[in-house]
């Protein structure tokens, strides 16, 4: 075992057996930003340690990126095979998968690359296993489906663990944290909204990264662990939801207690599937289209009608900016005005700019100079 792994288990110990009090919170604060800074050395280690290995370059496509993320053998493969028609071998045995395995989901007009990669291990975030090769593509993802079997359905407690030791954050907003390094003046703390963190906390926190002068702007909120990621910096913020597979080889009452014990545990149910049969398969398209947030755009000429039979597919929060970028990347620079039909605008034909955003189901005319 390494000396990071050593210190960041003894430093673990220590954490789980002080009690959380105002006495104790900003010793608690410096523990946990230690904790991160010798953890993302460790997984920093393992990342540079022998490179990524062959297969794992991939390169995005379609409208958004999914992956499979679980452990050996829950039938990652063969829910590729079902849901994109790819062949990625299949073989009742461990380490199947050894490099990514690209495949195409068509869904409700949008186009989304599914990646089923080498099963994750415990500690795959401090490079065990293929584990730096597929945290990386992991943090990449438009969205992570977490997949385990019903026969090992608490390995989701595992897989969740690694993947915020690598700084991936699911199904959490990212926290509105701004720090301004200073060259002096101390640790200066200014809160929009309520906030639970007092300054002396903030100031044990941003000293374990040796800042000592800085300005920080907090708005809606933020725990110590909020503050520690926005510190590190490299933190990403990914939807994700669980899939339970292999459902048909159990009686009903261990499906209901399956489904029952992950909804209790992580506030939303999973999805019951079975690759193998196609049980759910529509839904879990359906589950994978929505958690995207996939508005539809349609587009009207100058002079024209709108194209109403094929959408443009765009991520909720895009702006005219997003679409003409997806368009063709002149559109950007060649752009002058566009005029949008729909929810988004208070009138019919409105003229808007470039960071106008879009709402499902508007119309958009594209003025570009020739």
């Amino acid at each position: 075992m390494s000396s990071l792994e050593e210190q960041i288990q003894e430093l673990e110990a220590e954490l789980s057996k002080t009690p959380y009090n105002k006495a104790t919170s900003k010793h608690i604060g410096r523990i946990k930003a230690k904790i991160a800074r010798l953890r993302d050395e460790a997984v920093s280690r393992a990342m540079k340690s022998s490179g990524t290995g062959e297969g794992y370059s991939v390169k995005k496509s379609g409208d958004a990126t999914a992956v499979l993320v679980g452990f050996p053998s829950t039938g990652k493969s063969t829910l590729l095979n079902k849901l994109t028609g790819t062949e990625s071998a299949v073989a009742a045995y461990e380490f199947t998968t050894l490099t990514v395995v690209p495949g195409a989901l068509e869904h409700k007009g949008a186009k989304i690359q599914i990646l089923d990669m080498p099963g994750l291990i415990a500690g795959a975030a401090m490079g065990k296993g293929r584990g730096k090769e597929v945290i990386a593509v992991t943090r990449s993802a438009d969205i992570i489906i977490i997949l385990v079997d019903v026969f090992n359905e608490r390995h989701v407690d595992v897989l969740i663990k690694e993947l915020h030791d690598a700084g991936i954050r699911i199904n959490v907003p990212k926290p509105d944290i701004t720090i301004k390094k200073s060259s002096h003046g101390g640790v200066r703390l200014h809160a929009v909204g309520m906030l639970n963190l007092d300054i002396e906390e903030v100031r044990s926190i941003l000293s374990e990264s040796k800042m000592m002068n800085a300005d920080v702007l907090v708005r809606g909120g933020a725990t110590q662990d909020d503050l520690i990621d926005a510190v590190q910096g490299n933190r990403v913020y990914v939807p994700a939801f669980i899939a339970v597979n292999k459902v048909d080889l159990v009686d009903k009452e261990t499906y209901l207690e399956i489904e029952q014990d992950i909804t209790s545990r992580f506030a939303n149910p999973p999805l019951m599937i079975s690759a193998q049969s196609g049980f759910h398969m529509e839904e879990l398209k359906d589950a994978i289209y929505d958690c995207l947030g996939f508005i539809r755009i349609y587009l009207k000429p100058q002079s024209g009608d709108a194209d109403l039979e094929e959408p443009l597919i765009i991520r909720n929060g895009s702006t005219v900016e997003t679409v003409c970028t997806k368009l063709h990347r002149d559109f950007v620079y060649r752009f002058r005005y566009a005029r949008v039909w729909g929810r988004s605008v208070k009138h019919p034909g409105q003229r808007v700019g470039l960071p106008h955003k879009m709402i499902d189901g508007d119309l958009l005319t594209i003025i570009v100079e020739h």
